[in-house]
């Protein structure tokens, strides 16, 4: 498995879309406060990415009072 790190940077943004050439992809832009970063996914790949985000969430404990702290580290 490849090692990765010990924090994640927190999302500010996001935005969808697709390329209008390209109707068939969606691109995701997840953006941080290091940058933007652009992902392109065929629906299959979208629609698999929601599904396993809304499982996720759903059994994420409740924020602290506080919200997030940055530079938490991950699990």
């Amino acid at each position: 498995m490849t090692e990765r790190a010990a924090s994640a940077d927190f999302l500010t943004a996001f935005a969808t879309g697709w390329p209008e050439r390209e109707p068939h992809l969606m691109v995701l832009s997840l953006t941080t406060q290091k940058g933007v970063q652009d992902f392109a996914m065929t629906r299959e790949q979208a629609l698999l990415i929601a599904k396993t985000i809304k499982r996720t969430a759903a059994q994420l404990a409740p924020a602290p009072a506080g919200g997030p702290v940055p530079g938490v580290k991950r699990a």
